[in-house]
């Protein structure tokens, strides 16, 4: 019998990193990176592959136990229960990782942050910051696919608890070990999905070997 949890597995202060080695994640994953794939194919997979990320982030959501009729007889179904959801991407790039997760969960609210990168400091700069009225109250996934310096996110962390969010989740797809030591270090309680940790950053903080400018390559940009 399914277990039904009433209250969500907190794991706080754990630093916890998952990364998604699932094969059809590294199958799109490897088409991602391909400097070949173009901006429609590449959509495609950040839609796919964020869909994959997020049942994983979303196991320890809490269920409830309901009564569902059906055609022939009632049967003891379970439903999430709890806290309400909301997906949150960091502009611009993040843009195409929500529709993956609007896929899975229709009804979460979406917040929009936008933080760009300093070319010369490296340093995150807020732009953009709208957020549902009820935010505080609802589990969080801040979606960017890349997860670099971790200046964007950590400021984006940052913002989110100025409005009192509690339950923040991370999904990236690619990560550099930079950025997860800083994510780690700021802000302890949020835990990280990725679909792989790259090697390291170059001298203009691109992750190696990565797959480009993600922002450029979902609008076809450059």
């Amino acid at each position: 019998m399914m277990e039904c949890r009433t209250e969500p597995k907190m794991r706080k202060g754990c630093n916890i990193m998952h990364i998604i080695d699932h094969p059809l994640v590294q199958h799109k994953l490897a088409i991602l990176r391909d400097v070949k794939t173009g901006p429609k194919e590449f959509r495609e997979m950040v839609r796919e592959i964020t869909m994959l990320i997020c049942y994983e982030a979303m196991r320890d959501l809490p269920l409830m136990p309901v009564q569902v009729d059906t055609p022939l007889e009632t049967a003891a179904c379970h439903m999430i229960n709890g806290k309400k959801l909301a997906v949150v991407p960091i502009l611009r790039a993040g843009l195409g990782m929500m529709e993956g997760v609007l896929d899975l969960v229709p009804a979460a609210k979406v917040g929009h942050i936008g933080v760009y990168r300093d070319p010369a400091s490296l340093e995150p700069n807020k732009y953009y910051f709208k957020m549902p009225p009820d935010i505080a109250d609802r589990i969080v996934f801040l979606v960017d696919p890349m997860l670099a310096t971790g200046g964007s996110v950590c400021e984006s962390v940052r913002l989110l608890k100025e409005e009192g969010c509690t339950q923040i989740n991370l999904m990236s797809i690619v990560a550099a070990p930079e950025g997860v030591a800083k994510v780690k270090a700021a802000h302890p309680d949020v835990e990280i999905y990725v679909a792989a940790l790259d090697r390291e950053l170059n001298d203009h903080g691109y992750i190696m070997p990565g797959l480009g400018d993600a922002g450029d390559r979902v609008f076809g940009t450059k």
